[in-house]
């Protein structure tokens, strides 16, 4: 396409320099060989015999003399004045000429620039209908394929740009090498997986892996959006979906990615017949066949990226369509030190700096939240006027991404304050004081995010996968520990406890109809285990499979638990009421405590920790 436009801007300005050559020839030959007379000198010239030829025009003269004038010359030209005063100026004997109102400017204004304003506007729309598929422009356009064409030179990331995610590589890998080495792959029978769809949580490098196996294989990439396919007319998307694919073939070996393709492919019927639902049916319809119909030895992969597996239509699915499924997972801790080694490339890093530790504060974070995190970092450091980014420097930028930005100029009454720092001291003493709970890094009655007035930082040093209902249990006595503190110490209940008593709820209700951990209940599951790899709160209730009796007994059992742990906490902040009062007073005055001083207040020693694997 460079190309072609290279050429056409040469063609263009060729033309031009010829027509200005050619006008320049014929206004320099007018001028060797034509002389401009007065008119009065046009008559000397009459009285003395010397015209031999005249052509007259209504303004001006011209003609051609028997001798040459003294320069040479003998055609002429001169403008016509009126006879009478032709006649009068030549009793006188005044030299005199005509003139002509130059009107160049008007005659521009009037014709010329009509005309090229005119055909400027044709040539502009005559392209703009080339580059978007003929005549007609976008209207018959738009069965066009969107996807983004991204040759060997401009995919630019390797394996070597994707880090913690080790497992789906080596998936990968094998892609690679199926389009570099087919004959390799390929003797003992083996044939390329049709489609390979990337399924995890937002943020885990599902898009930036598709790019790289384009890049190491060094194949032309197509990148398309799911929600590109379908607009409003009738049958743009199926249109798309085979242009995509026709365009991938005249390229292969070549990779095909659909970004997000549960926009497309959602099961069919989901809704019913509802309107606008025929039309994602048809593209999906046309997806399949084509997923069907092509010929993998040909050197052409389907790759796809979604985090909403459970919403996609089971015969997208199935096998010799989507091959793989490829779990691409949060990082475990080593997986976060990799990509962590991987984005402080670009920043200047203290070379004290341990990433263990930093990835030990940060469980449960995505790659997109890493990369956010050393950003955060680099920007904290660059405030507090540091020349390298440190430890001290990522904690911060923990607590921001965490517990959010710190509002300082929030100004709270003195009981308001007292209350926030007991209930903040009562968390972390519980938390302390019961096995198998996360170490508390620092307890604040500085205002943070939107709605917290203080905050207790507890995260864990290592990657837990499951909990005991011990554990659980006493999770709930931690989330209830600032309540307690509050009836213990004030006698009265605030509204501070309102999203502890969100968590402790559902982690009761989880302990008693899904993980079957209620004695009274037994070993029944009352609410499925919710597929979603999404954090969002499940808006539709799910459907009741037990009675009107089981539900109140579920209600019983989800408030026992509750009840059992709020005395749990209680019992603990008694036990350790001095504790409390010093350490509540100390932070109303320093606002922050950090590890060490939180123990040495209250009195408890520092557990050894359990940093799991490194």
């Amino acid at each position: 396409m460079a190309t072609k436009r290279h050429a056409q801007f040469n063609f263009w300005y060729s033309l031009g320099a010829i027509l200005m050559l050619m006008l320049f020839q014929s206004l320099w030959t007018s001028y060797r060989t034509i002389e401009t007379l007065p008119y009065s000198a046009l008559l000397e010239q009459l009285d003395g015999g010397n015209v031999e030829e005249v052509w007259v025009s209504e303004n001006q003269v011209r003609g051609r003399l028997v001798e040459p004038l003294p320069s040479g010359r003998r055609e002429f030209v001169t403008v016509r004045v009126d006879p009478e005063l032709a006649e009068a100026f030549a009793k006188h004997k005044v030299t005199f000429t005509g003139t002509v109102e130059n009107n160049l400017l008007g005659d521009i204004l009037g014709w010329v620039l009509p005309m090229a304003l005119l055909i400027g506007f044709w040539y502009w729309m005559i392209r703009r209908m080339q580059e978007r598929g003929g005549i007609g422009g976008g209207l018959l356009s738009v069965g066009k394929s969107k996807a983004k064409v991204y040759v060997e030179t401009d995919v630019k990331v390797g394996f070597d740009d994707v880090a913690g995610v080790d497992e789906a590589k080596a998936e990968l890998q094998e892609i690679v090498g199926f389009l570099k080495s087919p004959e390799e792959y390929g003797r003992l029978g083996a044939r390329l997986p049709k489609g390979i769809l990337l399924v995890g949580p937002p943020g885990t490098g599902k898009t930036l892996l598709a790019r790289a196996v384009a890049g190491e294989a060094g194949v032309p990439f197509f990148s398309i959006n799911g929600s590109e396919f379908v607009e409003m007319f009738v049958g743009v998307g199926a249109a798309r979906v085979r242009d995509l694919f026709a365009e991938a073939a005249k390229q292969s070996p070549a990779i095909i990615f659909i970004d997000e393709i549960d926009a497309l492919g959602r099961a069919r019927g989901a809704f019913g017949n509802m309107g606008g639902h025929d039309e994602k049916e048809q593209t999906l319809n046309q997806l399949l066949a084509e997923l069907d119909g092509f010929d993998p030895r040909g050197g052409l992969v389907l790759l796809a990226a979604t985090n909403r597996p459970e919403v996609l239509d089971p015969a997208l699915l199935r096998a010799g369509r989507f091959d793989r499924q490829v779990l691409v997972d949060r990082p475990d801790r080593v997986g976060r030190v990799q990509i962590l080694k991987v984005h402080i490339r670009r920043i200047s890093i203290d070379p004290a700096l341990d990433l263990q530790t930093v990835a030990a504060l940060t469980p449960g974070f995505t790659g997109a939240d890493l990369a956010n995190l050393v950003n955060e970092a680099a920007i904290v450091a660059t405030r507090s006027g540091h020349d390298q980014v440190g430890l001290e420097d990522f904690t911060e930028a923990i607590e921001r991404i965490v517990a959010g930005l710190e509002k300082r100029n929030r100004v709270m009454n003195p009981l308001e304050r007292k209350v926030v720092a007991y209930h903040e001291m009562g968390h972390a003493i519980v938390a302390l004081s019961l096995p198998g709970q996360d170490p508390v890094q620092k307890v604040s009655v500085i205002p943070r995010g939107i709605g917290a007035l203080g905050f207790t930082m507890q995260r864990p040093t290592g990657d837990r996968y499951l909990m005991t209902r011990s554990e659980l249990e006493n999770r709930m006595s931690v989330l209830l520990g600032g309540r307690a503190a509050e009836v213990l110490v004030f006698g009265e209940i605030s509204t501070g406890a309102a999203d502890d008593l969100d968590r402790v709820s559902e982690i009761a209700r989880s302990i008693v109809t899904r993980y079957g951990m209620s004695d009274e209940l037994g070993l029944v599951v009352y609410e499925p285990q919710r597929q979603s790899l999404l954090p969002v709160q499940q808006v539709m209730p799910s459907p009741r499979n037990h009675a009107e009796q089981t539900a109140r007994e579920i209600d019983e059992a989800v408030r026992g638990f509750v009840a059992r742990a709020f005395d749990v906490a209680t019992a603990i902040l008694v036990e350790n009421r001095a504790g409390l009062e010093r350490s509540a007073q100390a932070l109303l005055e320093r606002e922050t405590l950090g590890e060490a001083e939180i123990h040495e207040l209250v009195g408890l020693p520092m557990r050894p920790r359990d940093d799991g694997p490194a």
